[in-house]
């Protein structure tokens, strides 16, 4: 089996945990930036956690044969603070980046007038760099709030087949599977979904513009629970044509629109990125 985890925070996991992504098959990811559980006080802060972004997490997964890729954002969390809304500024010098795949997270929080500036304000960054957008729907109000993301979406003008709308469930699926985005679902213990629910909807919906998540942080989370879904979606009768679709091909159909997709296989104790590249090894 092969993996592609397509929203998962590194930086808050361990070595330990890239060793047993890689033995459950987990080959390819990406690290959406996102909030790291404390306010940051200056722009400098989020320079260096970029920094780290786009090479040291690299270079610890590559030891165990992962390619690690990234999307850059003000997350919408930190979009509230003013003394962070100057890293709006900072965004085009990581959006050029080898092995920056999306602009992301992006989206909402508390729904603040603030938050809608500065979505508004990435998703023209998406638009101007030719990026998919990744696009965090908050976790209360969701309805709403997913219902909101896509308005904004829609008035940006990027193509909708270039944004994910992230962190459904059963409320909030249709609106997005009637919208043309692609819809991410985080597999995460006691919050949003589980792999069972995840197995069902993917029978009410099918597989096609479906992407499933970890979303392992900080918090109480599972970076193999792609792995489980697998399994979840055995037992509910899929085949392994239906399992690759959704934890490996539909990830890759979706962050290759950047253009920057490198799935050669990582030599264990390299750094994973040499130059700019496009999809290549994907199968």
């Amino acid at each position: 089996m092969r993996i592609f985890d397509p929203h998962i925070h590194m930086s808050s996991r361990t070595t330990d945990d890239y060793e047993r992504m890689a033995a459950a098959g987990v080959r390819a990811l990406v690290e959406p930036a996102f909030w790291i559980g404390q306010p940051r006080s200056n722009v400098g802060s989020f320079i260096d956690y970029f920094d780290s972004l786009i090479g040291w997490e690299p270079f610890r997964a590559s030891q165990f044969g992962i390619r690690h890729h990234c999307a850059i954002a003000l997350n919408p969390k930190e979009a509230n603070d003013p003394r962070c809304r100057e890293v709006i500024k900072i965004l085009p010098h990581y959006l050029a980046k080898d092995g920056v795949v999306a602009v992301g997270e992006v989206g909402y929080d508390s729904m603040t007038p603030d938050e809608d500036e500065v979505f508004a304000a990435q998703l023209a960054l998406a638009v101007d760099h030719g990026l998919p957008a990744l696009v965090h729907t908050p976790h209360r109000d969701k309805q709403r709030g997913t219902q909101r993301s896509l308005d904004v979406v829609k008035e940006s003008g990027i193509d909708p087949g270039r944004v994910v709308i992230d962190h459904l469930n059963e409320v909030t699926v249709a609106m997005v599977a009637d919208s043309g985005c692609w819809m991410g679902f985080s597999i995460y213990p006691v919050t949003k979904m589980s792999p069972p629910r995840m197995a069902s909807l993917l029978h009410r919906y099918g597989t096609a513009r479906m992407l499933v998540n970890s979303a392992a942080d900080w918090g109480r989370s599972d970076p193999l629970l792609t792995l489980r879904t697998a399994e979840a979606m055995r037992a509910a009768g899929f085949g392994d044509d239906d399992v690759d679709r959704v934890l490996w091909q539909n990830p890759v159909e979706f962050y290759a629109q950047s253009g920057r997709l490198d799935l050669a296989a990582a030599t264990p104790g390299t750094p994973a990125y040499s130059g700019n590249s496009i999809v290549r090894g994907g199968s």
